[in-house]
């Protein structure tokens, strides 16, 4: 299995962002990747946020999603549901982890990364690198040391 990406990480994929150069380098070196249910809804909040601010265009918005929808289906994003057990478990991640201060959907995606047997966990989230660290997943981390 390929690594778990975060939507943080993801998203520099199909934004200019900083890091991006590097997400690229990495993502290009995978068969496959591993996301969820739950990383459709957050770029698509991502994406509609990103429109409102006029940080993008309403047609960068659509062929960005259509993008992403593609990858999909192609199969290189391997997407994964979301389980009430893993709602319970991201629970009890905020109280085992809690010198990290995750965030609820953080939580979940660590959850989902643990329950799927994901080895690597992709973020630009310092926190949620931390929080899966500490879990034993190894990192690629897209964000400032």
């Amino acid at each position: 299995m390929g690594p778990y990406l975060d939507t943080s990480a993801l998203a520099k994929w199909y934004l200019n962002e900083p890091f991006s150069e590097e997400f690229e380098a990495f993502i290009q070196k995978q068969a496959a990747a591993a996301i969820s249910r739950l990383t459709i809804v957050e770029l698509r909040c991502l994406l509609a946020r990103r429109r409102r601010a006029n940080e993008i265009t309403k047609a960068v918005e659509s062929r960005v999603f259509a993008s992403f929808e593609e990858d999909m289906r192609a199969g290189f994003l391997q997407v994964h549901p979301v389980t009430d057990e893993q709602v319970i478990a991201a629970s009890g991640l905020i109280t085992r982890l809690g010198r990290y201060s995750l965030r609820t959907l953080d939580a979940m995606h660590l959850a989902i990364a643990h329950d799927i047997h994901a080895r690597e966990l992709a973020t630009a989230d310092k926190t949620m690198a931390n929080a899966g660290k500490a879990m034993g997943l190894e990192i690629a981390g897209f964000f400032r040391r």
